[in-house]
């Protein structure tokens, strides 16, 4: 069956339009997804949720080229995976940025009204700080990522990165003590 049949089924909202798509474009959707995903299962729900989601936008959307419209989808599927599936393996190198950033900012419980407060004090810190000061701050503690990372970004030795992150931290908890937060 050609594209503009399936597109066809897929606007009359016949379930068709799914089995049809996937005897064309089934191998072309795995190939996609398992080029950015190891796991076959993966790869496998990237794929059925690239059909269902193909379901959900046509109509209204009128893809002009079916197969394009199916592999960007697919692609984005298989990306938000692999983004998700990389974050749960960084979140030991994250859980230790935010240990370091314990000793300088206090535990408040969630939804108590402070953490709001506290983030603003924060962010006005930060602004007090030199714009590379700041940035390598925000990259460590934001984004989580490694002192290898943010070295090799700015152009600086790991050592240097952390020291800098270090003596951010020290003014950050001075900075918090006079504003009325104290996490001893």
């Amino acid at each position: 069956m050609d594209d503009a049949s399936i597109t066809e089924l897929f606007r009359r909202r016949d379930e068709r339009a799914i089995a049809e798509l996937k005897k064309k474009y089934d191998k072309l959707c795995f190939y996609i997804a398992g080029n950015i995903l190891p796991s076959r299962q993966d790869a496998e729900e990237c794929v059925n949720s690239a059909y269902y989601e193909l379901w959900n936008k046509i109509p209204p959307d009128e893809p002009r080229d079916l197969k394009t419209y199916l592999c960007h989808t697919v692609k984005n599927k298989a990306l938000d995976r692999y983004k998700y599936n990389s974050a749960e393996k960084r979140s030991s190198s994250f859980t230790v940025s935010l240990d370091e950033l314990a000793e300088c900012i206090p535990d408040f419980r969630e939804d108590s009204g402070e953490e709001k407060a506290l983030a603003e004090a924060v962010s006005r810190f930060l602004r007090t700080q030199d714009q590379l000061h700041r940035k390598v701050f925000v990259r460590r503690y934001w984004y989580g990522d490694s002192l290898a990372r943010i070295a090799e970004y700015y152009g600086m030795n790991e050592k240097t990165v952390a020291t800098y992150l270090f003596r951010t931290r020290k003014k950050l908890k001075e900075y918090l003590k006079k504003e009325g937060y104290d996490n001893g």
